[in-house]
């Protein structure tokens, strides 16, 4: 068995652990384009030109299904990645984790890049799983950038101005980018106020990664020998994983359960 993941750059890592968690004996891809980054600023076309590289990339090492583990190419390229790929490669997308924040009880706040905040896609995964609940939608410039090269400055720099933009009183925060479940205790940290109810956080890594499993009709067994071998793309080029990947759990997790690729 063998899964793809595709993103800019170290947002996919919390996906990849999810399905290594679920599947140690998986073989896992990881497709990205650390130097395209941000793509949260690009237009919608240039997104698409670039997620479809990065998606071509991990599928020509024909892996059984692909997730697309980034909410901004999911927002402007998932289509045109399945209508490529798809019905030979199952295309997962993610999708921000709005229903059941909602289902929660509000008030929410969706932190996001400034493409997909207020993007119609998201506009309307809020009026279809959210309606009657308060929602506010949050930018977060910046904080992708930071979390990508783990610069740990900027990126308590760019959640503190989120974190001064997101009404006090809400109960939960949606993580609407992937790269923001790398540093999700940082970000409840700056939005939890005293003696409120503990803060929850609603990201997309678990359900993306259970969803490529039941694509390809296989199910979740953690407790399986970690065999699964471990192949890092950058730019369609063979490579490892960044120093700044190592820098998070989540990455330093498949470096230390999965033999890399020769």
């Amino acid at each position: 068995m063998k899964i793809a993941l595709m993103d800019s750059g170290n947002g996919l890592l919390a996906a990849a652990a999810a399905v290594h968690r679920m599947r140690p004996d998986a073989d896992l891809v990881l497709s990205a384009a650390p130097e395209t980054m941000p793509w949260g600023p690009r237009t919608p076309e240039d997104v698409v030109e670039r997620a479809l590289a990065v998606a071509r990339a991990a599928a020509d090492h024909r892996p059984d299904a692909l997730i697309v583990a980034c909410n901004t190419a999911s927002v402007h390229a998932l289509a045109a990645i399945r209508a490529e790929l798809e019905p030979a490669l199952p295309v997962i997308g993610t999708v921000p984790a709005i229903k059941p924040a909602a289902a929660a009880g509000g008030p929410v706040a969706i932190w996001a890049t400034p493409a997909t905040t207020g993007s119609p896609y998201q506009r309307g995964l809020i009026r279809d799983f959210a309606a009657g609940v308060e929602v506010t939608e949050v930018a977060c410039p910046g904080l992708a950038d930071a979390v990508q090269w783990a610069d740990a400055a900027a990126a308590d720099a760019a959640i503190a101005d989120a974190a001064a933009r997101t009404p006090r009183d809400v109960r939960a925060v949606v993580l609407g980018c992937t790269h923001y479940e790398l540093v999700a205790e940082r970000i409840r940290a700056a939005v939890q106020q005293p003696s409120a109810p503990p803060l929850a956080l609603f990201g997309s890594a678990e359900a993306v990664a259970a969803q490529a499993l039941r694509r390809i009709g296989a199910a979740p067994d953690p407790g399986a020998a970690p065999t699964g071998g471990l192949t890092v793309l950058s730019s369609g080029r063979e490579t490892e994983l960044e120093p700044s990947s190592l820098s998070y759990p989540e990455g330093r997790s498949l470096l230390a359960a999965s033999p890399a690729r020769p």
